[in-house]
């Protein structure tokens, strides 16, 4: 990992749990935003787990399923992830202190991760970046040949899913949904 990517993982995750409470002592949440926001977090669950099942970090270049459109679908599903909490946490505070987050944090991140990604899989990576974007996707195929990138065109793999430990995401969606009903439960019962 390279130092500048040691540095904004270490504070992504060193800062995430403060920013966390403080999203929670903002919150305003309703049993219909949390609703929603457990719908739009859902999305973001569904994406990132399509994309774990296709992920063999350390091994091959992804550049089938998901990854077939976007560089980042990890990032994207976490994007939803976050949108879902912002709903969810019905509060304009909170809300732009997990954009602002996402938007400093996970941009470093995806650009730190691709000089890994260069320096291990050259020229294919090049030619893989130059046809998919790196977090919007694209709606068309980049028809890129998996096989040149080392890939070997797998399919999804639940196996891999769990390998990836892609489940924490799951569980930590709804821990931190139900936190949110905790707040909503303290601020309407307690009036904290």
């Amino acid at each position: 990992m390279s130092r500048s990517r040691s540095f904004w993982v270490r504070w992504r995750v060193r800062l995430g749990y403060p920013l966390a409470l403080v999203f929670w002592l903002l919150a305003t949440s309703t049993p219909r935003s949390i609703l929603v926001g457990g719908i739009v977090a859902a999305f973001g669950l569904f994406i990132r787990g399509a994309a774990a099942g296709y992920l063999r970090k350390d091994q091959d270049l992804a550049t089938t399923g998901p990854y077939a459109y976007m560089r980042n679908p990890l990032y994207l599903g976490s994007a939803f992830l976050a949108a879902g909490f912002v709903v969810a946490g019905r509060s304009w505070w909170a809300g732009a202190l997990v954009a602002a987050y996402f938007a400093i944090f996970y941009y470093a991140v995806m650009r730190n991760e691709e000089e890994d990604l260069r320096a291990r899989f050259g020229a294919a990576f090049d030619q893989y970046a130059a046809r998919v974007p790196l977090f919007f996707p694209s709606w068309v195929s980049s028809r890129f040949n998996a096989k040149n990138a080392g890939n070997r065109g797998e399919k999804f793999s639940w196996a891999q899913y769990r390998h990836n430990h892609e489940y924490r995401a799951l569980a930590g969606a709804m821990a931190g949904l139900a936190a949110l009903g905790l707040r909503l439960w303290l601020r309407l019962r307690l009036g904290y």
